[in-house]
């Protein structure tokens, strides 16, 4: 891959997926060729990276459509698919490994231990393997994007990482690989995680109100769902991540909700 890359016409964009892609990560190559322009590369890498799963998450049965996918990334014009194995990407003796200390602590590195870890890792690996010029991802996975421009600050690659908006069904559910897994009724219900958000922020704009009871009104509302489950509700800092009262903007508003064993994120960034 490093051979080839080599000789990519500049600049390389990279998308890097798990597979299972939806209009969300379409998005992301549409953006890619637009910042690649005519004489550069669209790169899309397909791994389900193994370390980046926790104990009884869904590595094996994470859906892997590799087929489906390709002819996704070739109608839109994406350059060069990148698919490796875990075998290949992973030698059965390695110990090193890229840790983020502060902004991997709270939301969803204190729900999945190590998961931050893994994608570090296994993000260093591909900038070094593609050799990209750019990187894109998506905003909602934000703490993720946060993390990844710590890193890409604090070891001096020399990418710009580029954040994409959050992708929508028309009820409001952020696109997800693992919508798939949701039942009727969660489906139904899935949409109150972004309601609560969206009646958050304008409660913030109307009203003085704290952190807490800010957090305690977005679970509350995902809560009038019957088969939801939130793992976690924080108002933080979106460079930091650390809680932050919302009298003074920007803020994020993000969430995690399990709907039986599916974890779906969202979040809200208010300006």
């Amino acid at each position: 891959m490093q051979q080839v890359a080599r000789g990519l016409p500049r600049p390389v964009v990279l998308v890097p997926t798990m597979g299972a892609l939806h209009e969300g990560h379409l998005s992301l190559v549409d953006r890619a060729k637009k910042l690649a322009g005519r004489k550069g590369s669209t790169v899309a890498t397909i791994f389900v990276n193994p370390t980046q799963f926790g104990p009884g998450e869904d590595y094996r049965t994470y859906p892997r459509p590799f087929r489906r996918d390709c002819m996704y990334l070739r109608k839109k014009g994406c350059h060069l698919v990148f698919a490796p194995s875990p075998a290949q990407m992973y030698r059965s003796d390695a110990s090193v490994v890229v840790s983020e200390s502060q902004l991997g602590t709270v939301m969803c590195g204190a729900s999945r231990p190590g998961h931050f870890t893994g994608v570090c890792t296994i993000v260093a690996k591909l900038f070094h393997l593609v050799q990209p010029d750019i990187a894109i991802f998506g905003e909602k996975d934000f703490q993720q994007l946060a993390i990844l421009r710590r890193m890409v600050r604090d070891l001096d690659f020399p990418v710009r990482i580029v954040g994409h908006p959050i992708v929508r069904e028309a009820d409001g559910l952020a696109l997800s690989s693992r919508n798939v897994y949701l039942s009727v009724e969660e489906r139904q219900q899935a949409p109150l995680i972004q309601q609560a958000l969206r009646d958050a922020e304008t409660t913030l704009r109307m009203e003085s109100i704290s952190c807490r009871a800010l957090e305690n009104l977005v679970r509350r509302q995902i809560e009038r769902g019957s088969l939801a489950k939130v793992d976690y509700v924080a108002v933080v800092d979106p460079e930091t991540l650390q809680a932050k009262e919302p009298k003074e903007l920007p803020v994020l508003l993000a969430t995690a909700v399990f709907f039986g064993a599916t974890r779906l994120i969202d979040n809200v960034l208010v300006k």
